[in-house]
Protein backbone atom coordinates (compact mmCIF):
# COMPACT_ATOMS: atom_id res chain seq x y z
CA UNK A 1 0.00 0.00 0.00
CA UNK A 2 2.71 2.59 1.25
CA UNK A 3 4.61 1.64 -2.23
CA UNK A 4 0.85 2.69 -4.24
CA UNK A 5 0.19 5.46 -2.49
CA UNK A 6 3.94 6.80 -3.00
CA UNK A 7 3.55 5.89 -7.09
CA UNK A 8 0.40 8.06 -6.60
CA UNK A 9 1.59 11.31 -5.54
CA UNK A 10 4.71 11.50 -7.20
CA UNK A 11 5.09 14.14 -9.33
CA UNK A 12 6.33 12.01 -12.24
CA UNK A 13 2.29 10.61 -12.66
CA UNK A 14 0.65 13.97 -12.42
CA UNK A 15 -1.95 14.78 -14.52
CA UNK A 16 -0.91 18.48 -16.45
CA UNK A 17 -3.71 20.86 -16.13
CA UNK A 18 -5.52 21.71 -19.04
CA UNK A 19 -7.09 25.05 -20.07
CA UNK A 20 -10.56 24.48 -18.63
CA UNK A 21 -8.85 24.66 -14.68
CA UNK A 22 -7.08 27.41 -15.86
CA UNK A 23 -9.97 29.02 -16.53
CA UNK A 24 -11.48 28.76 -13.39
CA UNK A 25 -9.20 29.30 -11.18
CA UNK A 26 -8.08 32.66 -12.31
CA UNK A 27 -12.29 34.44 -12.79
CA UNK A 28 -11.29 37.19 -10.95
CA UNK A 29 -8.42 38.67 -13.68
CA UNK A 30 -10.13 37.41 -15.96
CA UNK A 31 -13.77 39.03 -15.77
CA UNK A 32 -11.59 42.44 -15.16
CA UNK A 33 -10.00 41.49 -18.81
CA UNK A 34 -13.55 40.61 -20.12
CA UNK A 35 -15.55 43.44 -18.78
CA UNK A 36 -12.54 46.12 -19.89
CA UNK A 37 -12.05 44.83 -23.65
CA UNK A 38 -15.43 45.70 -24.82
CA UNK A 39 -15.30 49.56 -23.52
CA UNK A 40 -11.68 49.85 -24.63
CA UNK A 41 -12.86 48.45 -28.65
CA UNK A 42 -16.45 50.48 -27.99
CA UNK A 43 -15.01 54.10 -26.89
CA UNK A 44 -13.83 56.95 -29.63
CA UNK A 45 -9.86 57.29 -30.32
CA UNK A 46 -11.05 60.84 -31.24
CA UNK A 47 -12.60 62.86 -27.67
CA UNK A 48 -14.47 65.38 -30.06
CA UNK A 49 -16.39 62.92 -31.74
CA UNK A 50 -19.93 61.68 -30.90
CA UNK A 51 -21.57 58.57 -30.54
CA UNK A 52 -23.76 56.62 -33.11
CA UNK A 53 -26.82 57.24 -32.25
CA UNK A 54 -26.46 61.35 -31.57
CA UNK A 55 -24.85 61.78 -35.10
CA UNK A 56 -27.83 60.10 -36.58
CA UNK A 57 -30.20 62.03 -34.85
CA UNK A 58 -28.19 65.52 -36.04
CA UNK A 59 -28.26 64.22 -39.99
CA UNK A 60 -30.62 66.55 -42.21
CA UNK A 61 -32.83 64.06 -43.63
CA UNK A 62 -33.77 66.50 -46.41
CA UNK A 63 -29.94 65.91 -47.77
CA UNK A 64 -31.13 62.62 -49.14
CA UNK A 65 -33.95 64.46 -51.33
CA UNK A 66 -32.85 66.03 -54.35
CA UNK A 67 -33.80 69.75 -55.31
CA UNK A 68 -36.58 69.04 -58.28
CA UNK A 69 -37.79 66.26 -55.23
CA UNK A 70 -38.18 69.28 -52.56
CA UNK A 71 -39.69 71.49 -55.66
CA UNK A 72 -42.22 69.34 -55.56
CA UNK A 73 -43.12 68.81 -51.55
CA UNK A 74 -42.61 72.84 -51.13
CA UNK A 75 -45.56 74.05 -53.20
CA UNK A 76 -47.99 71.61 -51.63
CA UNK A 77 -47.65 73.02 -48.13
CA UNK A 78 -49.82 75.80 -46.41
CA UNK A 79 -49.35 79.12 -48.61
CA UNK A 80 -48.42 81.02 -44.98
CA UNK A 81 -45.69 78.38 -44.18
CA UNK A 82 -44.01 78.68 -47.04
CA UNK A 83 -42.11 82.42 -45.98
CA UNK A 84 -41.03 80.46 -42.62
CA UNK A 85 -39.58 77.53 -44.97
CA UNK A 86 -37.16 80.14 -46.62
CA UNK A 87 -35.45 80.83 -43.37
CA UNK A 88 -34.70 77.17 -42.17
CA UNK A 89 -31.21 77.02 -44.22
CA UNK A 90 -29.55 78.30 -47.72
CA UNK A 91 -30.96 75.49 -49.52
CA UNK A 92 -34.45 76.49 -48.81
CA UNK A 93 -33.89 79.70 -48.70
CA UNK A 94 -32.84 79.36 -52.76
CA UNK A 95 -35.29 76.40 -53.51
CA UNK A 96 -37.83 79.02 -52.74
CA UNK A 97 -36.55 81.22 -54.57
CA UNK A 98 -37.09 79.13 -57.36
CA UNK A 99 -40.85 78.76 -56.82
CA UNK A 100 -41.20 82.09 -56.96
CA UNK A 101 -43.17 83.28 -60.51
CA UNK A 102 -44.54 86.80 -59.80
CA UNK A 103 -43.11 89.84 -58.09
CA UNK A 104 -43.36 93.20 -57.63
CA UNK A 105 -40.47 95.37 -57.49
CA UNK A 106 -39.86 98.13 -55.01
CA UNK A 107 -35.80 98.58 -54.71
CA UNK A 108 -34.51 99.55 -58.07
CA UNK A 109 -31.04 98.86 -57.04
CA UNK A 110 -32.25 95.23 -56.51
CA UNK A 111 -33.07 94.72 -60.09
CA UNK A 112 -29.64 96.76 -61.52
CA UNK A 113 -27.48 94.56 -59.24
CA UNK A 114 -28.28 91.61 -60.48
CA UNK A 115 -29.52 90.35 -57.24
CA UNK A 116 -33.06 89.64 -58.15
CA UNK A 117 -32.07 87.33 -60.48
CA UNK A 118 -29.80 85.59 -58.51
CA UNK A 119 -32.53 85.01 -55.70
CA UNK A 120 -35.71 84.20 -57.65
CA UNK A 121 -33.66 82.89 -61.07
CA UNK A 122 -37.44 81.51 -62.71
CA UNK A 123 -39.19 84.75 -62.76
CA UNK A 124 -42.38 85.07 -65.50
CA UNK A 125 -44.63 88.31 -63.66
CA UNK A 126 -42.96 90.94 -62.99
CA UNK A 127 -43.91 94.30 -61.51
CA UNK A 128 -42.06 97.16 -61.88
CA UNK A 129 -44.48 100.51 -61.40
CA UNK A 130 -43.60 101.34 -58.02
CA UNK A 131 -39.98 100.62 -58.22
CA UNK A 132 -39.69 103.61 -60.94
CA UNK A 133 -40.60 106.12 -58.07
CA UNK A 134 -38.80 108.36 -55.88
CA UNK A 135 -41.03 108.27 -53.10
CA UNK A 136 -39.74 108.47 -49.61
CA UNK A 137 -39.76 105.30 -47.68
CA UNK A 138 -39.98 106.49 -44.32
CA UNK A 139 -43.11 108.97 -44.81
CA UNK A 140 -46.08 108.23 -43.20
CA UNK A 141 -48.43 110.08 -46.32
CA UNK A 142 -49.61 107.62 -48.69
CA UNK A 143 -51.15 108.66 -51.93
CA UNK A 144 -53.78 105.81 -53.37
CA UNK A 145 -54.62 105.59 -57.02
CA UNK A 146 -56.87 103.21 -58.49
CA UNK A 147 -54.31 102.32 -60.82
CA UNK A 148 -50.88 103.11 -58.24
CA UNK A 149 -50.34 104.17 -54.82
CA UNK A 150 -47.30 105.82 -53.36
CA UNK A 151 -45.58 106.99 -50.37
CA UNK A 152 -44.92 111.50 -50.89
CA UNK A 153 -43.61 113.75 -48.17
CA UNK A 154 -45.32 116.69 -47.18
CA UNK A 155 -44.02 119.58 -49.14
CA UNK A 156 -46.21 119.75 -51.98
CA UNK A 157 -48.23 122.04 -53.89
CA UNK A 158 -51.54 121.75 -55.28
CA UNK A 159 -51.24 121.76 -58.90
CA UNK A 160 -48.02 119.36 -58.73
CA UNK A 161 -48.41 116.36 -61.06
CA UNK A 162 -46.49 113.62 -58.66
CA UNK A 163 -45.95 110.67 -60.48
CA UNK A 164 -44.13 113.09 -63.35
CA UNK A 165 -41.69 114.77 -61.50
CA UNK A 166 -40.94 111.39 -58.56
CA UNK A 167 -40.11 108.68 -61.77
CA UNK A 168 -36.99 107.90 -62.58
CA UNK A 169 -35.34 109.08 -65.95
CA UNK A 170 -36.27 107.47 -69.10
CA UNK A 171 -32.62 106.02 -68.97
CA UNK A 172 -32.42 104.49 -65.85
CA UNK A 173 -36.00 102.67 -66.72
CA UNK A 174 -34.33 101.21 -69.99
CA UNK A 175 -31.34 100.23 -68.66
CA UNK A 176 -33.58 98.03 -65.84
CA UNK A 177 -35.75 96.67 -68.68
CA UNK A 178 -32.03 95.62 -70.57
CA UNK A 179 -31.46 93.54 -67.48
CA UNK A 180 -34.34 92.13 -66.77
CA UNK A 181 -35.03 90.83 -70.90
CA UNK A 182 -31.13 89.40 -69.76
CA UNK A 183 -31.99 87.84 -66.51
CA UNK A 184 -35.76 86.61 -66.74
CA UNK A 185 -36.00 85.01 -70.86
CA UNK A 186 -39.30 83.50 -69.77
CA UNK A 187 -40.90 86.65 -68.74
CA UNK A 188 -44.93 86.99 -69.55
CA UNK A 189 -46.26 90.00 -68.04
CA UNK A 190 -44.36 93.08 -67.57
CA UNK A 191 -46.19 96.40 -65.80
CA UNK A 192 -43.75 99.51 -66.26
CA UNK A 193 -43.74 102.86 -66.57
CA UNK A 194 -41.72 106.00 -68.41
CA UNK A 195 -40.10 103.40 -70.42
CA UNK A 196 -38.84 104.46 -74.17
CA UNK A 197 -38.89 102.35 -77.10
CA UNK A 198 -35.14 101.36 -77.20
CA UNK A 199 -36.41 99.48 -73.85
CA UNK A 200 -39.58 97.79 -75.21
CA UNK A 201 -37.40 96.70 -77.91
CA UNK A 202 -35.17 95.27 -75.92
CA UNK A 203 -37.67 93.14 -74.38
CA UNK A 204 -39.14 92.27 -77.17
CA UNK A 205 -36.38 90.76 -78.89
CA UNK A 206 -34.94 88.78 -75.68
CA UNK A 207 -39.00 87.75 -74.16
CA UNK A 208 -40.07 86.22 -76.81
CA UNK A 209 -42.98 84.38 -74.63
CA UNK A 210 -44.26 87.87 -73.25
CA UNK A 211 -47.72 88.14 -73.84
CA UNK A 212 -49.24 90.39 -71.21
CA UNK A 213 -48.11 93.78 -71.14
CA UNK A 214 -49.55 97.37 -68.79
CA UNK A 215 -47.94 100.07 -70.17
CA UNK A 216 -48.04 103.82 -68.18
CA UNK A 217 -47.47 107.03 -69.37
CA UNK A 218 -47.04 106.23 -73.33
CA UNK A 219 -47.04 108.57 -76.56
CA UNK A 220 -47.12 106.90 -79.98
CA UNK A 221 -43.03 106.69 -80.31
CA UNK A 222 -43.73 104.30 -77.51
CA UNK A 223 -45.92 101.86 -78.95
CA UNK A 224 -43.25 101.56 -81.81
CA UNK A 225 -41.56 99.25 -79.38
CA UNK A 226 -45.18 96.96 -78.83
CA UNK A 227 -44.84 96.67 -82.13
CA UNK A 228 -42.67 94.05 -81.89
CA UNK A 229 -43.99 92.14 -79.41
CA UNK A 230 -45.79 89.90 -81.83
CA UNK A 231 -46.85 87.32 -79.32
CA UNK A 232 -48.78 89.91 -77.03
CA UNK A 233 -52.47 89.28 -76.10
CA UNK A 234 -52.84 91.41 -73.38
CA UNK A 235 -51.84 94.94 -73.38
CA UNK A 236 -53.14 97.85 -71.04
CA UNK A 237 -52.34 101.45 -72.38
CA UNK A 238 -52.38 104.16 -69.58
CA UNK A 239 -51.63 107.40 -71.28
CA UNK A 240 -53.23 110.27 -69.21
CA UNK A 241 -53.98 110.69 -65.43
CA UNK A 242 -55.40 113.55 -64.22
CA UNK A 243 -53.01 114.91 -61.44
CA UNK A 244 -50.88 112.43 -61.68
CA UNK A 245 -48.96 112.82 -65.30
CA UNK A 246 -50.08 113.16 -68.94
CA UNK A 247 -49.01 111.40 -72.08
CA UNK A 248 -50.85 111.09 -75.99
CA UNK A 249 -51.63 108.46 -77.55
CA UNK A 250 -53.35 109.45 -80.92
CA UNK A 251 -54.70 107.21 -84.09
CA UNK A 252 -51.02 107.06 -84.82
CA UNK A 253 -49.81 104.93 -81.69
CA UNK A 254 -53.60 102.69 -82.40
CA UNK A 255 -52.71 101.66 -85.72
CA UNK A 256 -49.01 101.30 -84.91
CA UNK A 257 -50.05 99.04 -82.06
CA UNK A 258 -52.63 97.01 -84.13
CA UNK A 259 -50.27 96.52 -87.36
CA UNK A 260 -47.65 95.22 -84.75
CA UNK A 261 -49.48 93.15 -82.21
CA UNK A 262 -52.40 91.15 -84.15
CA UNK A 263 -52.98 88.54 -81.78
CA UNK A 264 -54.51 90.49 -79.03
CA UNK A 265 -57.10 89.17 -77.14
CA UNK A 266 -57.98 91.88 -74.60
CA UNK A 267 -56.88 95.53 -75.00
CA UNK A 268 -57.32 98.18 -72.49
CA UNK A 269 -57.60 101.48 -73.41
CA UNK A 270 -56.92 104.55 -70.21
CA UNK A 271 -56.78 107.89 -71.15
CA UNK A 272 -55.88 107.69 -74.61
CA UNK A 273 -56.72 110.23 -77.55
CA UNK A 274 -57.90 108.70 -80.78
CA UNK A 275 -60.99 108.66 -82.90
CA UNK A 276 -62.50 106.25 -85.89
CA UNK A 277 -59.79 105.66 -87.55
CA UNK A 278 -57.51 103.76 -84.72
CA UNK A 279 -60.54 102.05 -83.35
CA UNK A 280 -60.50 100.81 -86.87
CA UNK A 281 -57.42 99.88 -87.12
CA UNK A 282 -57.65 97.99 -84.11
CA UNK A 283 -61.15 95.62 -85.14
CA UNK A 284 -59.54 94.80 -89.48
CA UNK A 285 -55.76 94.24 -87.25
CA UNK A 286 -56.92 92.45 -84.52
CA UNK A 287 -59.27 89.98 -85.94
CA UNK A 288 -58.62 87.33 -82.22
CA UNK A 289 -59.53 90.60 -80.40
CA UNK A 290 -62.58 89.55 -77.36
CA UNK A 291 -62.45 91.98 -74.85
CA UNK A 292 -62.07 95.96 -75.08
CA UNK A 293 -62.15 98.64 -72.27
CA UNK A 294 -62.09 101.83 -72.62
CA UNK A 295 -61.22 104.32 -69.15
CA UNK A 296 -61.53 107.91 -69.22
CA UNK A 297 -61.07 108.26 -73.02
CA UNK A 298 -60.29 111.59 -74.94
CA UNK A 299 -61.60 110.16 -78.35
CA UNK A 300 -62.70 112.69 -80.99
CA UNK A 301 -66.81 112.70 -82.16
CA UNK A 302 -67.40 109.31 -84.32
CA UNK A 303 -65.29 106.80 -82.30
CA UNK A 304 -68.33 104.68 -81.81
CA UNK A 305 -69.01 103.75 -85.49
CA UNK A 306 -64.91 102.34 -85.50
CA UNK A 307 -66.24 99.35 -83.34
CA UNK A 308 -68.64 97.52 -86.08
CA UNK A 309 -65.41 96.69 -87.38
CA UNK A 310 -64.34 94.88 -84.36
CA UNK A 311 -66.15 91.43 -85.60
CA UNK A 312 -65.20 88.97 -83.08
CA UNK A 313 -65.68 91.43 -79.97
CA UNK A 314 -67.72 89.64 -77.17
CA UNK A 315 -67.37 92.07 -74.15
CA UNK A 316 -67.12 95.92 -74.39
CA UNK A 317 -66.30 98.07 -71.11
CA UNK A 318 -66.49 101.37 -70.59
CA UNK A 319 -64.86 102.46 -67.23
CA UNK A 320 -64.89 106.17 -65.91
CA UNK A 321 -65.89 108.13 -68.55
CA UNK A 322 -67.25 111.45 -68.73
CA UNK A 323 -68.75 111.75 -72.11
CA UNK A 324 -69.88 108.53 -74.08
CA UNK A 325 -69.67 110.33 -77.82
CA UNK A 326 -70.88 113.48 -78.64
CA UNK A 327 -71.68 113.16 -82.35
CA UNK A 328 -72.05 109.37 -83.62
CA UNK A 329 -73.27 110.37 -86.80
CA UNK A 330 -76.33 108.75 -88.56
CA UNK A 331 -77.60 105.19 -87.90
CA UNK A 332 -76.06 104.08 -91.11
CA UNK A 333 -72.67 104.69 -90.49
CA UNK A 334 -72.80 103.20 -87.11
CA UNK A 335 -73.80 99.81 -87.68
CA UNK A 336 -72.98 96.86 -85.17
CA UNK A 337 -70.78 94.54 -83.55
CA UNK A 338 -72.61 91.08 -84.21
CA UNK A 339 -70.53 88.66 -81.85
CA UNK A 340 -70.93 91.16 -78.93
CA UNK A 341 -71.85 89.35 -75.56
CA UNK A 342 -71.44 91.70 -72.27
CA UNK A 343 -71.74 95.35 -72.47
CA UNK A 344 -70.63 96.75 -69.20
CA UNK A 345 -70.69 100.59 -67.99
CA UNK A 346 -69.46 101.61 -64.84
CA UNK A 347 -68.88 104.98 -63.67
CA UNK A 348 -69.84 106.63 -66.41
CA UNK A 349 -71.95 110.31 -67.45
CA UNK A 350 -74.85 109.14 -69.45
CA UNK A 351 -76.08 112.35 -70.12
CA UNK A 352 -76.14 112.59 -73.99
CA UNK A 353 -79.20 111.27 -75.25
CA UNK A 354 -77.29 110.68 -78.68
CA UNK A 355 -74.74 109.13 -77.39
CA UNK A 356 -76.08 106.37 -75.45
CA UNK A 357 -78.87 106.06 -78.64
CA UNK A 358 -75.77 105.12 -80.42
CA UNK A 359 -73.98 102.88 -78.39
CA UNK A 360 -77.12 100.74 -77.67
CA UNK A 361 -77.31 100.64 -81.55
CA UNK A 362 -74.03 99.21 -81.59
CA UNK A 363 -74.57 96.70 -79.36
CA UNK A 364 -77.65 95.57 -80.11
CA UNK A 365 -76.93 92.07 -80.31
CA UNK A 366 -75.53 92.16 -76.41
CA UNK A 367 -76.78 89.51 -73.77
CA UNK A 368 -75.96 91.16 -70.96
CA UNK A 369 -76.25 94.39 -69.99
CA UNK A 370 -74.20 95.54 -66.42
CA UNK A 371 -74.92 99.29 -65.90
CA UNK A 372 -73.14 100.31 -62.05
CA UNK A 373 -73.46 103.73 -60.71
CA UNK A 374 -73.59 105.62 -63.77
CA UNK A 375 -75.13 109.47 -63.59
CA UNK A 376 -77.92 110.62 -66.01
CA UNK A 377 -79.42 107.31 -66.74
CA UNK A 378 -83.06 108.09 -65.84
CA UNK A 379 -86.17 106.64 -67.79
CA UNK A 380 -85.50 108.39 -71.22
CA UNK A 381 -82.01 107.17 -71.72
CA UNK A 382 -82.78 103.37 -70.54
CA UNK A 383 -85.48 103.72 -73.06
CA UNK A 384 -82.99 103.35 -75.84
CA UNK A 385 -82.24 99.58 -74.44
CA UNK A 386 -84.61 98.68 -75.51
CA UNK A 387 -83.58 97.62 -78.91
CA UNK A 388 -81.07 95.03 -77.41
CA UNK A 389 -83.57 92.21 -77.87
CA UNK A 390 -82.05 89.48 -77.15
CA UNK A 391 -80.38 90.30 -73.46
CA UNK A 392 -80.75 87.48 -70.75
CA UNK A 393 -79.02 89.41 -68.06
CA UNK A 394 -79.70 92.46 -66.89
CA UNK A 395 -77.92 94.12 -64.06
CA UNK A 396 -78.82 97.75 -62.60
CA UNK A 397 -76.13 99.34 -59.20
CA UNK A 398 -77.13 102.59 -57.94
CA UNK A 399 -79.14 104.13 -60.69
CA UNK A 400 -80.80 106.46 -58.82
CA UNK A 401 -82.82 108.50 -61.71
CA UNK A 402 -84.73 104.92 -62.97
CA UNK A 403 -87.94 104.46 -61.81
CA UNK A 404 -90.02 101.15 -62.14
CA UNK A 405 -92.04 102.43 -64.86
CA UNK A 406 -88.82 103.16 -66.91
CA UNK A 407 -87.95 99.52 -65.99
CA UNK A 408 -90.75 97.87 -67.15
CA UNK A 409 -91.07 99.84 -70.37
CA UNK A 410 -87.95 97.87 -71.53
CA UNK A 411 -87.74 94.66 -70.02
CA UNK A 412 -91.02 93.45 -70.68
CA UNK A 413 -90.18 93.88 -74.46
CA UNK A 414 -87.22 91.31 -73.97
CA UNK A 415 -88.48 87.75 -74.25
CA UNK A 416 -85.24 86.42 -73.93
CA UNK A 417 -84.75 87.77 -70.08
CA UNK A 418 -83.60 84.84 -67.81
CA UNK A 419 -81.10 86.90 -65.01
CA UNK A 420 -82.89 90.30 -63.32
CA UNK A 421 -80.54 92.22 -60.84
CA UNK A 422 -81.36 95.62 -59.08
CA UNK A 423 -79.20 97.05 -56.49
CA UNK A 424 -79.63 100.75 -54.68
CA UNK A 425 -82.30 101.80 -57.32
CA UNK A 426 -83.94 104.12 -54.74
CA UNK A 427 -86.49 104.98 -57.17
CA UNK A 428 -87.77 101.67 -58.01
CA UNK A 429 -90.34 100.72 -55.45
CA UNK A 430 -93.63 97.88 -55.37
CA UNK A 431 -96.14 101.03 -55.51
CA UNK A 432 -95.06 100.49 -59.42
CA UNK A 433 -94.95 97.16 -59.79
CA UNK A 434 -97.75 95.82 -62.34
CA UNK A 435 -99.83 92.48 -63.10
CA UNK A 436 -97.34 92.06 -65.97
CA UNK A 437 -94.06 92.82 -64.21
CA UNK A 438 -95.39 90.53 -61.52
CA UNK A 439 -95.34 87.74 -63.87
CA UNK A 440 -92.11 88.21 -65.70
CA UNK A 441 -90.63 87.85 -62.04
CA UNK A 442 -92.01 84.86 -61.85
CA UNK A 443 -90.54 83.02 -64.57
CA UNK A 444 -87.18 84.35 -64.19
CA UNK A 445 -84.48 81.95 -63.46
CA UNK A 446 -82.76 84.60 -60.90
CA UNK A 447 -84.22 87.54 -59.42
CA UNK A 448 -81.58 89.19 -56.84
CA UNK A 449 -83.71 93.02 -56.03
CA UNK A 450 -82.38 95.12 -53.19
CA UNK A 451 -83.82 98.78 -53.80
CA UNK A 452 -82.67 99.28 -50.81
CA UNK A 453 -85.89 100.51 -49.24
CA UNK A 454 -89.02 99.21 -46.87
CA UNK A 455 -90.74 95.94 -47.59
CA UNK A 456 -90.22 96.23 -51.39
CA UNK A 457 -92.14 93.36 -53.71
CA UNK A 458 -93.30 91.88 -50.39
CA UNK A 459 -97.47 92.15 -51.29
CA UNK A 460 -96.77 91.52 -55.46
CA UNK A 461 -94.28 88.83 -55.15
CA UNK A 462 -97.32 86.77 -52.99
CA UNK A 463 -98.33 83.31 -54.77
CA UNK A 464 -95.10 83.66 -57.38
CA UNK A 465 -93.12 81.69 -55.85
CA UNK A 466 -90.69 83.38 -54.76
CA UNK A 467 -88.47 83.72 -51.79
CA UNK A 468 -86.74 86.16 -49.22
CA UNK A 469 -83.41 85.48 -47.89
CA UNK A 470 -80.84 88.06 -46.46
CA UNK A 471 -82.78 90.93 -47.49
CA UNK A 472 -83.22 89.92 -51.24
CA UNK A 473 -85.95 88.45 -53.12
CA UNK A 474 -84.53 85.49 -55.57
CA UNK A 475 -85.78 82.54 -57.48
CA UNK A 476 -83.58 80.08 -59.23
CA UNK A 477 -85.30 77.18 -61.23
Amino acid sequence: MSALAEKADSPLKKKPPSWSDIWLKNTKPLKHVVFTMPLQSLSPKDPKSQTLIPTFANIDRTLLLSDELLLQILPKLPHLQRNPNSLVCKRWLNLQGRLIRSLKILDWDFLESGRLFTRFPNLTHVDLLNGCLLSPRDSGILLTHRLVSMQMGSGFCSNRKFLEEDLLPVEVVDKGLQALANGCPNLRRLVVINASELGLLTVAEECLTLQELELHKCNDNVLRGIAACENLQIVKLVANVDGLYSSSVTDIGLTILAQGCKRLVRLELSGCEGSFDGIKAIGQCCLMLEELTICDHKMDDGWLAGLSYCENLKTLKLLSCKRIDRSPGRDEYLGFCPALERLHLQKCQLRSKKSVRALFRVCEAVREIVIQDCWGLDNDMFRFASVCRRVKLLSLEGCSLLTTEGLEAVILSWQDLENLIVVSCKNINESGISPALATLFSILKELRWRPDVKSLLASSLVGTGMGKKGGRFFKRT
